[in-house]
């Protein structure tokens, strides 16, 4: 059992940055791929991005390459998603999740994830 807590959502300006921080319990932490989902009202949850287990494979969908990061540092039991230069579109909810095999999961388009954390929202301003 892993349980998530995800951090630093808020409210930024368009073109801003953001931080977000997923910390996970549980003593087989770096065992897990760990990815961030998002979801916008009235629409499904969608990949953002997400990274092996030892850091060494990621993936991201596309409209967040170049401006999105995901990273983790296993001591600290936490996955963050830098965002920067965001867009009013990018205005969701934010999931943290993991599953051991999530990045090939996720290329495939397989998103059903071996554990979720509740969300933190992100509004961005136009």
């Amino acid at each position: 059992q892993v349980q998530l807590v995800e951090s630093g959502g808020g409210l930024v300006q368009a073109g801003g940055s953001l931080r977000l921080s997923c910390a996970a319990s549980g003593r087989t932490f770096s065992s897990y791929g760990m990815g961030w989902f998002r979801q916008a009202p009235g629409k499904e949850r969608e990949f953002v991005g997400a990274i092996s287990w030892s850091g060494l494979n990621i993936n991201y969908v596309d409209s967040v390459k170049g401006r999105f990061t995901i990273s983790r540092d296993n001591a600290k039991n936490t996955v963050y998603l830098q965002m920067n230069s965001l867009k009013p579109e990018d205005t969701a909810v934010y999931y943290c999740a993991a599953d051991r095999s999530i990045v090939t999961k996720t290329r495939s388009g397989d998103y059903a994830m071996d554990y979720w954390g509740k969300g933190t929202l992100v509004t961005v301003s136009s």
